[in-house]
């Protein structure tokens, strides 16, 4: 059962920075100031999180502030990379991982990873990167797909997203994920099979109390049966007549 549930493990990770990596060249020299995820198992959210806010030993850049909120005042007592890293692997360790635009915190954790100087392997090669961005624009090609604008288009309130937070951002993207990927495995006939929820909705429904069902007469069952005859002549086999 526990490797069961590692197998279908995954985690909603989401960073916050002093600053944009525009070039793709080391992140700028840029650092993560917030690493916030949350577990999933078998789809559904479990109580276990990591939430940790980093001292950056730099400056926030202002158009960053602006984004999330976050101060070098409010940092200044806070751990740095190097004391909290070997915590973070753990809590990633066997796991998927469910990011937005997931290029943009690979890169900044690598670079984090590769600061330290451990030879740690790049993130990629020991988990698995599910890119809800990725997704967002396959399923919905040409609109917006910000995290913002997918809690819109779901009916997902976000309300209490007034600045950029890691450790929200994750609560809000696990539902835009799970929605996204929702979709039925089977579709089962056998009464037994038939979902108890799905029972009961059909059973109280009344939207079909009103429809009445009605016969074919004989003329049209014959007429029918012609033009069935006449598709079997045309294309040498009718799908919906005995054709043994």
């Amino acid at each position: 059962m526990v490797i069961n549930n590692f197998l279908k493990r995954k985690i909603v990770l989401d960073i916050e920075t002093t600053g944009m990596n525009f070039s793709g060249n080391l992140c700028n020299g840029h650092k993560i100031i917030e690493i916030g995820a949350i577990e999933l198992i078998n789809r559904k959210i479990t109580k276990k999180k990591f939430h940790v806010y980093i001292n950056p030993d730099r400056k926030i850049d202002h158009s960053a502030f602006k984004v999330h909120g976050i101060s070098n005042n409010y940092l200044s007592n806070k751990p740095k990379f190097n004391s909290i890293f070997i915590e973070f692997l753990k809590f990633i360790k066997d796991s998927k991982l469910i990011i937005h635009n997931a290029k943009f915190d690979i890169s900044f954790l690598n670079y984090e990873f590769k600061k330290l100087n451990l030879n740690i392997q790049n993130i990629e090669k020991n988990c698995k990167i599910i890119d809800t961005l990725k997704i967002a624009r396959f399923l919905f090609p040409g609109k917006k797909n910000s995290l913002d604008a997918l809690c819109s288009r779901f009916k997902i309130n976000n309300s209490i997203r007034n600045l950029h937070s890691a450790i929200v951002d994750v609560k809000l993207l696990a539902k835009v994920y799970l929605i996204m990927t929702s979709y039925q495995k089977k579709i089962l006939f056998e009464n037994k099979s038939i979902d108890i929820k799905i029972k009961k909705k059909i059973k109280s429904s009344n939207k079909f109390d009103n429809i009445f069902f009605k016969k074919a007469s004989l003329n049209e069952s014959l007429i029918h049966k012609k033009y069935l005859n006449d598709i079997k002549k045309f294309n040498g086999i009718c799908l919906w007549q005995d054709n043994k």
